[in-house]
């Protein structure tokens, strides 16, 4: 199974992802974007999160 992982070091906050796709990316109360653990993931919708990232900081991995 794939999963959408995030490198925090990299991430500058600037929401995208929690706005393209909110099911999955979340602001936690530690102050960093996390990843809902889901059963499964809405590649489309990952997949635009991807692509918008003005930092490249989010990616598929397989576990």
């Amino acid at each position: 199974m794939k999963r959408p992982d995030i490198d925090i070091g990299a991430c500058t906050l600037c929401m995208g992802c929690t706005e393209i796709c909110p099911a999955v990316f979340r602001f936690n109360d530690a102050g960093y974007i996390e990843i809902v653990e889901l059963a499964a993931y809405p590649e489309k919708d990952v997949d635009d999160a991807i692509k918008f990232c003005p930092e490249d900081c989010i990616a598929w991995v397989e576990e």
